[in-house]
């Protein structure tokens, strides 16, 4: 793997996972594609000085990124790595989970567990509660591309917003994966993980993983209704898994 020295160094990586993705046709592109995205909006915010410390915050994002990049090449060396990334990725080769389904779980991995571990990291010997606002500020730009994440899986499905609308239990996945719930929980794991003795850090990270691996259960066998929407708009899906890749990239 390239050395992660800056954000462009991560841009590039994601890219090469992204066309490797699409060469394979391998629906483990879809979420490279859309952190691609969240990475290109934190990139601008630190560019424009939109962040409280620019600095700190392109160090996260180094961090929180590079937690990702290492499951994604670990997983593919059949090298062990976090039972919630085991678990989005364990879905990948299996036809009748959705794009949504793919993305859902990954977000449930990065967001739910490796966010609030890069956030502890990034203020080890500092108060973590000064990193809070920068904090909000980075989950403001992943909650603004929800809308933005539904349009391109309209794309793929048209009417995928108006079951959205239609059936609650699918429309409140998303909603819970997309930032409110989530950003709320890294951030009290962060704190308690930066509060936490070094020697009790792996435990802590540990007892959080099957949380969320348990987490990523419900959208995984989400039960029966949801799944047979999920089926027919599995069914119903336009384009290859390349050409899935690339509407979410467009």
């Amino acid at each position: 793997m390239k050395p992660l020295h800056t954000i462009d160094d991560v841009i590039n990586i994601l890219q090469d996972i992204i066309n490797e993705s699409i060469e394979n046709q391998s629906p483990l592109g879809y979420f490279a594609a859309l952190y691609q995205k969240v990475t290109i909006k934190v990139n601008e915010g630190i560019q424009s000085d939109y962040f409280d410390d620019n600095q700190r915050m392109e160090k996260l994002d180094i961090i929180f990124a590079k937690r990702y990049i290492d499951a994604y090449y670990n997983y593919k060396n059949n090298t062990p790595i976090t039972s919630s990334w085991e678990r989005a990725f364990s879905i990948a080769n299996k036809y009748w989970y959705i794009v949504l389904q793919h993305l859902l779980v990954g977000m449930n991995a990065h967001i739910n567990l490796d966010l609030g571990i890069a956030a502890a990291e990034v203020s080890k010997g500092q108060d973590i509660q000064n990193l809070h606002g920068d904090f909000n500020k980075i989950n403001e730009i992943l909650s603004s591309l929800v809308n933005e994440v539904q349009n391109d899986l309209s794309e793929i499905f048209p009417f995928l917003k108006k079951i959205l609308t239609w059936t609650k239990n699918v429309d409140d996945f998303f909603v819970d994966f997309s930032m409110e719930l989530a950003r709320n929980g890294a951030w009290n794991f962060a704190v308690e993980l930066a509060n936490t003795p070094i020697s009790g850090f792996e435990k802590t990270i540990q007892k959080r993983d099957i949380k969320i691996t348990e987490k990523a259960d419900l959208v995984i066998s989400p039960g029966f209704i949801p799944q047979i929407i999920f089926m027919i708009i599995r069914i119903s899906e336009r384009g290859t898994v390349a050409q899935k890749i690339n509407d979410l990239t467009d």
